[in-house]
């Protein structure tokens, strides 16, 4: 395990969105460069960028055309080499973005594939054997290569599936995964990796991590071996290397080999039910809304499992947004985002801060660029200052990547920074905290110590600190003795003193006595045991 995880707290960075430097609309590796002393001002001692590579952007870069070449409307790899060293001089670690599961219809394997003679690549991607032979229960596309087959699709399209092969096969064409045509696949997505890492990356976070070998069983087994191959590989070679998955099921993801797994927001599931819960039956009941129901055990049926299962394993890494969800302004106000980020940066494991987030950015309601379709509304320019493009752009702003918030009070980086009540300093403040105290950061223990179904606050332990949260709009208070269902908490009373002056973190009103807690409405305060 890559020991400077345990403290990271990483900030996503979409490249085509975040500062541009040369003034054609687009954002570029130089404006990262530019803008790292800002990360670094956030606390976030870490970055993901998403896919940077060469690409003809029919999936806003994950249809990648050349794995070790930059995108030349974001720089050169020169430009990157220079981003990973000026990063690391700051405390910075970059993890890019590995898209495993399948390639642009445009890159060079998949064009050797297409053809009718055999090649080194002919079984780089999945094809039947007859143009007229489909493939049940997958996308696929017929008749448009002189290869006689049809070919697997792993996403939209453009996006040929790699072949890793197929655990239970039906067909003659499905190799088994220890084919040495499917072996050979996965040597050559380690030679990706290598490439990057030689050059100063510090590891990726995996795109579509379950998705490589098709008719995988439940437990995706033969998926995770491939995985565990890999690790094995870093953990000989690039033993400091970070591998975060797209899995969203710490079970399979974290026992397979990877640091961290990203908690995403799926429907119904835990994360969910916290701050994007507004498609069930009767308005939103998000935990963190103001209105909402107040439920947290819709939260910790779900998280409990897989934390309790999986902490002996890596991480759980909770997001804020990324580029794939909606932004979480769309449902909070500001405060309640705040109240939001307090619970996401005082949970265990490794948090993912989408730029934008920290300052409220709005979900906007645009039309599709690149594939983004409804997720492009979460994909518009960083909005920096008051200036022109909102200092992300000197270009006309009829040349931007995708239009910005319009509004009056479109948040700013420039006007939070002087508010010294703003969202973007009490994110600066949180983060701190996270650093400062062990026990909050990734590896720290974490044990429920009241929740109650429509009732707050919501308190857990976090080692030698007791975190509360009051997402609220009325008061709410406990009683830490005489509580015969919450023994811990009891516990925490006997064993330890604790007051007011204790309390290293407060947003809104909190009291805190030796035998009672009361939080004002939307509060939250950390307070630390004696």
């Amino acid at each position: 395990m890559p020991n400077w995880l345990k403290d990271a707290v990483f900030y996503e960075i979409y490249p085509q969105t975040f500062k541009d430097t040369n003034n054609d609309g687009i954002g570029d590796i130089n404006g990262i460069i530019e803008k790292l002393d800002y990360v670094k001002s956030l606390g976030c001692n870490a970055i993901w960028i998403n896919p940077c590579y060469d690409s003809p952007f029919k999936d806003a870069g994950y249809d990648v055309r050349d794995y070790k070449k930059v995108a030349p409307r974001y720089g050169t790899n020169e430009d990157l080499y220079r981003l990973f060293g000026e990063a690391h001089n700051r405390g910075i670690h970059v993890l890019l973005d590995l898209v495993p599961g399948h390639t642009s219809e445009e890159h060079a394997w998949f064009l050797e594939s297409k053809k009718a003679e055999r090649n080194e690549y002919s079984d780089r991607y999945v094809w039947t054997n007859a143009a007229f032979q489909g493939i049940g229960g997958h996308p696929y596309i017929g008749g448009e290569a002189e290869r006689d087959g049809c070919y697997m699709l792993n996403f939209f399209k453009c996006q040929p599936a790699l072949n890793y092969g197929f655990l239970n096969r039906t067909e003659d064409w499905q190799k088994a995964p220890d084919d040495p045509e499917c072996i050979a696949t996965r040597e050559a997505m380690k030679d990706v990796m290598r490439f990057w890492l030689d050059h100063g990356c510090d590891g990726f976070r995996v795109d579509m991590a379950d998705s490589l070998v098709k008719e995988d069983d439940e437990n995706k087994s033969a998926t995770g071996s491939i995985w565990k191959n890999i690790r094995e590989m870093l953990d000989k070679d690039y033993p400091e290397a970070a591998l975060v998955s797209e899995w969203s099921n710490p079970h399979q993801a974290l026992k397979s080999g990877f640091h961290a797994d990203f908690y995403l927001d799926h429907h119904g599931n835990g994360y969910n039910t916290l701050i994007r819960d507004n498609e069930t039956p009767g308005g939103d009941h998000s935990f963190l809304k103001k209105d909402g129901d107040g439920d947290i055990f819709r939260f910790l049926d779900d998280y409990l499992p897989k934390y309790d299962g999986t902490k002996d394993y890596g991480y759980i890494s909770f997001i804020t947004c990324n580029h794939d969800t909606p932004r979480p302004r769309r449902t909070l106000s500001y405060h309640e985002l705040k109240i939001a980020f307090a619970m996401f940066l005082t949970l265990p494991g490794v948090p993912f801060i989408y730029y934008g987030d920290e300052i409220g950015m709005r979900y906007l309601d645009i039309p599709t660029k690149e594939g983004g379709f409804a997720r492009t509304g979460s994909r518009t320019p960083m909005q920096w200052d008051d200036s022109k493009n909102h200092g992300f752009s000197d270009c006309n702003p009829d040349t931007l990547y995708l239009p910005q918030d319009p509004a009056e009070d479109a948040p700013t980086v420039a006007a939070q920074e002087k508010d010294p009540d703003s969202l973007l300093n009490e994110v600066k403040a949180l983060v701190t905290l996270r650093h400062k105290y062990p026990d909050l950061q990734a590896d720290g223990s974490f044990e429920v110590l009241f929740a109650e179904k429509n009732s707050f606050p919501f308190i857990y332990r976090r080692g030698m600190l007791m975190v509360a949260i009051n997402p609220s709009e009325k008061e709410a208070s406990v009683s830490l003795i005489d509580n015969d269902h919450y023994e811990d908490l009891a516990k925490v009373s006997d064993e330890y003193h604790y007051d007011n002056s204790d309390i290293v973190h407060c947003i809104g009103k909190c009291d805190v006595t030796q035998t009672k807690i009361t939080l004002g409405p939307q509060s939250f305060a950390v307070i630390k045991l004696d």
